[in-house]
């Protein structure tokens, strides 16, 4: 599993962004490093203190036959710092397996996580960290003017050969907001299966399931139906966990 540290002048804040973050994927598998502030109360950054604590993450990570690091910060010297912890590190095949991402730090840092406790490779834990502001921007951007008779939103392919299809209704109070996608998104981890949802009320979608943020750009709200469109050795079983996830309103109280 991909090890993720995380570098902020504030040790406060850093400790308050991995909280968060595993409220989202609680995996105990799942290795969050801090290297944050000068001490508890003290802000700064110390590039000897990320290059330890990247060594513990790829040590948590398998080390040389492992999944690597990547390591997200918050701003300005929190880089530099990450890039002379790179220089630190006595072994050029660990710099190797370590990516700095330059997503942004809270909602990069939470997609990371997910996406790592999911079993995501480096490369995607850093596409999806890179993403992380692609669910706020879906919501809060303007909206398009309607023409004068909007159109129904178009109705969804027929099933291609192999696929497994079902819907449900988005039961919970506030929709498919960060704690729910994020259960839902884990959910499928483990099962050999493509997963595709589409929100049949507003006609957005196609978005991959086991992308946190792809969920987020459905806009899933209270009421909204859900279309599930599953291909693989086990779209049956991954459908029907979400099912039986979306019975319960994917836990979200």
């Amino acid at each position: 599993m991909v090890g993720v540290v995380v570098v902020s002048h504030s040790r406060a804040l850093a400790r308050a962004a991995v909280t968060l973050a595993r409220q989202m994927a609680p995996d105990p598998a799942l290795h969050l490093g801090i290297a944050a502030g000068l001490d508890d109360d003290t802000l700064g950054t110390d590039a000897a203190a990320v290059a330890e604590a990247v060594a513990i993450a790829d040590g948590a990570a398998g080390g040389a036959a492992g999944d690597g690091v990547v390591v997200l910060m918050d701003l300005g010297s929190a880089v530099l710092s990450a890039e002379l912890a790179l220089d630190l590190l006595a072994d050029d095949a660990l710099s190797s397996r370590v990516t700095l991402c330059p997503a942004p730090f809270v909602e990069g840092l939470v997609a990371a996580a997910v996406t790592a406790a999911g079993g995501g490779t480096r490369a995607r834990v850093v596409a999806e960290a890179l993403a992380g502001l692609g669910g706020k921007q879906a919501q809060l951007a303007p909206a398009a003017p309607e023409p004068p008779s909007a159109p129904e939103p178009p109705s969804p392919p027929e099933p291609g050969p192999g696929e497994v299809r079902a819907e449900f209704t988005v039961r919970g109070e506030h929709g498919l907001h960060a704690r729910p996608a994020a259960l839902l998104v884990r959910s499928l981890h483990g099962f050999d299966a493509a997963v595709r949802l589409r929100n049949l009320t507003t006609g957005a979608g196609p978005a991959r399931a086991d992308s946190l943020l792809a969920v987020a750009t459905l806009g899933a709200a209270e009421g909204h139906r859900i279309q599930v469109v599953a291909a693989g050795p086990q779209a049956r079983s991954a459908v029907d966990e979400l099912l039986r996830l979306a019975g319960r309103a994917f836990d979200d109280s």
